[in-house]
């Protein structure tokens, strides 16, 4: 569990109503519970479209400042994947602050589904990094605002396999505006990071026939992913100027940064992490003048978004996979679109989706 040596080291030169302020967010929820151990944080961003749903992420972060940012960023981001996707949703996220292997507990999560009921629906969760299906489960024993139960239970449980789905559905869009053919066989492509989702692409991947190398911070889901799907593994950090076709990060966010993005030499960047450009207008930017094709990640990684979205009204499988299956025609909306106006792909996608949304609120 995080720990701070003292409250205001904290929340020094920091300023919250700042960030919100910036990001445009409606609603930070502060969660603190002594007898279960559960601080968590809960992110609405922006109700336009409808009740914010998204994720809940456990993870130890380094600081409670980490944990702010983190789901600023993120609860952003599922406004605009919500947008970009033709949703009736808004855009939230959670984070639970401790180890998720460790300190979790039934009692815990159900605390944290007391306070998610307390928004009245404002907020709708569902599982994200360091959760399951059955936290989902627990959660659901005090709220109804929940996504992501199993299947079992009427829900479209683990929502990580749609994710995967939309993801290859991008990259296949990426390969065809880039090379004039949706065909990856025998392209090499790195996928950084194989737990739910990114093991799920390799599969995709590795069926199709490209040559896949794999990396990942857990040496043993390294081996393992890379036994099963006879893909070469790499371990390490040092893999940003490895020589690919296609760089898919499916990790944690921030990979594109000042110190990674001189020594990509890749020529499509398409995957599943959330926030993959550490400032997305300078690093979009960088990224075109280096005449590298970036897939915006909150469009291609919406499967999961609408897998979970399609439990409101019943879920349906086959439609969930044909709705995220529309992301290949999306994604190539975006590059025409950028390149018509001469901007980057990710300022294409953000007007799309801002788009929505103000026409919605006028």
């Amino acid at each position: 569990m995080l720990k701070v040596k003292n409250v205001n080291d904290s929340i020094k030169d920091f300023q919250v109503i700042d960030m919100m302020t910036q990001m445009n967010h409606e609603q930070l929820v502060f969660c603190n519970d002594k007898e279960t151990g559960l601080k968590a944080i809960i992110a609405i961003h922006d109700t336009t479209l409808g009740p914010a749903l998204g994720g809940t992420r456990m993870w130890n972060y380094d600081c409670y400042n980490d944990a702010i940012i983190d789901v600023l960023r993120l609860s952003r981001g599922m406004t605009l994947k919500a947008a970009i996707t033709g949703l009736s949703l808004g855009g939230g996220k959670a984070v639970i602050i401790g180890d998720s292997t460790s300190d979790k507990t039934e009692n815990m999560m159900r605390k944290f589904g007391e306070y998610v009921n307390s928004l009245g629906g404002k907020y709708i969760t569902a599982e994200d990094v360091g959760m399951t299906a059955l936290d989902m489960v627990n959660v659901k024993k005090e709220t109804d605002f929940v996504t992501g139960i199993p299947i079992e239970m009427g829900g479209g449980g683990d929502p990580s396999s749609v994710t995967a789905f939309g993801v290859y559905m991008g990259m296949k869009a990426s390969a065809k505006y880039k090379w004039g053919s949706d065909n990856l066989i025998s392209k090499k492509i790195l996928v950084q990071g194989v737990g739910h989702v990114g093991e799920k692409i390799v599969k995709y991947l590795t069926e199709e026939g490209a040559k896949v190398i794999i990396n990942d911070i857990n040496k043993s889901n390294l081996k393992r992913v890379s036994e099963l799907y006879n893909c070469q593994s790499f371990e390490g950090n040092l893999i940003y100027d490895l020589d690919v076709d296609i760089y898919s990060p499916c990790a944690l966010g921030a990979t594109i940064n000042d110190n990674t993005i001189n020594l990509l030499k890749c020529e499509i960047i398409a995957g599943a992490a959330n926030n993959q450009l550490q400032d997305e207008f300078k690093h979009a930017n960088q990224l075109q003048d280096m005449g590298i094709l970036y897939a915006p990640d909150f469009l291609i990684n919406a499967g999961g978004l609408i897998n979970v979205y399609s439990e409101i009204s019943g879920y349906n499988r086959e439609n969930a996979i044909n709705q995220t299956r529309k992301i290949f025609d999306t994604t190539l909306e975006i590059f025409s679109k950028a390149k018509e106006e001469n901007i980057t792909t990710q300022q294409a996608a953000l007007k799309l989706a801002m788009h929505r949304i103000l026409k919605a609120k006028n």
